[in-house]
C-alpha cells in the first residue's frame, strides 16, 4: 500500500488557498515586483500567510487577485482604487454564485 504522504502533498498543490509560492515567484508568475506585492498587501487586497521563518506565502488564488490588479494598475488605476475594484469584483461574483446555488435549490 502506497504512503499517503505524497497524495497529501498532491492534495495541497490542487488546493486553490494552499500558500504554495513565495514573495519572489509570486511576483514572477504575474508579472509584478515583490514591492507590488507588498503594496496590495499594505491595502488589504490580500494578506499572504507566513512561513515558519517569517516570509510571506501566496497561494494561487491569491495570485489570481494580484494578477488582476497588477492589469488595472498597468492600465493607470491607482493601486487603492485598483485594489478596490478587485475586491467588488470578487463580492460581486460570490453573490452571483450565491444567487445561481439558492436558484437550483428552490426549483
Amino acid at each position: 500500500m502506497p504512503p499517503k504522504t505524497p497524495s497529501h502533498a498532491t492534495d495541497r498543490l490542487d488546493d486553490d488557498d494552499y500558500p504554495a509560492y513565495t514573495m519572489g515567484r509570486a511576483a514572477e508568475m504575474i508579472g509584478a515586483t515583490p514591492g507590488f506585492l507588498r503594496a496590495i498587501g499594505e491595502a488589504r487586497l490580500i494578506t499572504p500567510l507566513r512561513s515558519e521563518g517569517g516570509h510571506r506565502r501566496y497561494s494561487r488564488y491569491q495570485l489570481r487577485i494580484a494578477a488582476r490588479a497588477r492589469e488595472l494598475v498597468d492600465g493607470g488605476t491607482p493601486v487603492e482604487a485598483a485594489c478596490r475594484i478587485v475586491i467588488l469584483e470578487d463580492q460581486l461574483e460570490e453573490a452571483l454564485r450565491l444567487n445561481e446555488e439558492l436558484r437550483g435549490h428552490s426549483g
